[in-house]
């Protein structure tokens, strides 16, 4: 395991993005909004919760473009109940993904792939990691370009043992970026 082994890059333009904002920042309520939507029987995907301020705290996630009206209606009943500002929604949107082995052991990977984006001027919305997957929700017109820049970086158009991972190395139990 000396170089990190990203093996594929993706991109899904089916999915939307539903931010609660003004949410109360207190135990639970992430919950409680996150169990009324799963009810409604949808599925989330990447979910960030900012930092609050002044007692209140944002909750953004994806949902399939085909579950947001569903889900749309939901959040909006959870955020009056809730007391919170209101709700935002945004189908105009891709996820990119970069998928491999090692994605916590390896410093760089993540900091790799926000450097091609940020050289294509590409503004990263949301940002979602694990071992085995980094993904980024970008402006839904700009996904085929940045989809091109991570498998440009990667060097995802040569075979692995051509591929070289300059400032990516290897360190056993390491934190994710």
């Amino acid at each position: 395991m000396e170089s990190v082994i990203v093996r594929g890059a993706a991109i899904n333009s089916n999915e939307a993005k539903i931010t609660v904002i003004g949410v109360p920042d207190q135990p639970g309520i992430a919950a409680k909004v996150l169990e009324a939507v799963s009810n409604a029987n949808v599925n989330l995907d990447m979910i960030v919760q900012n930092v609050g301020r002044d007692g209140k705290a944002d909750l953004t996630f994806t949902v399939m473009k085909s579950d947001l009206p569903d889900a749309l209606r939901v959040c909006e009943k959870s955020a009056k109940e809730l007391g919170a500002a209101g709700v935002l929604a945004d189908d105009n949107i891709a996820k990119i993904s970069v998928v491999g082995v090692g994605m916590r052991s390896h410093s760089g990977v993540a900091s790799k792939m926000f450097k091609a984006l940020a050289e294509r001027k590409i503004n990263i919305q949301m940002i979602s990691t694990s071992e085995i997957k980094i993904s980024c929700v970008v402006e839904k017109g700009r996904g085929p370009d940045a989809l091109r820049a991570v498998h440009e970086v990667f060097e995802l158009d040569k075979p692995e043992e051509e591929r070289s991972y300059s400032g990516t190395k290897f360190h056993p139990g390491a934190p994710r970026e």
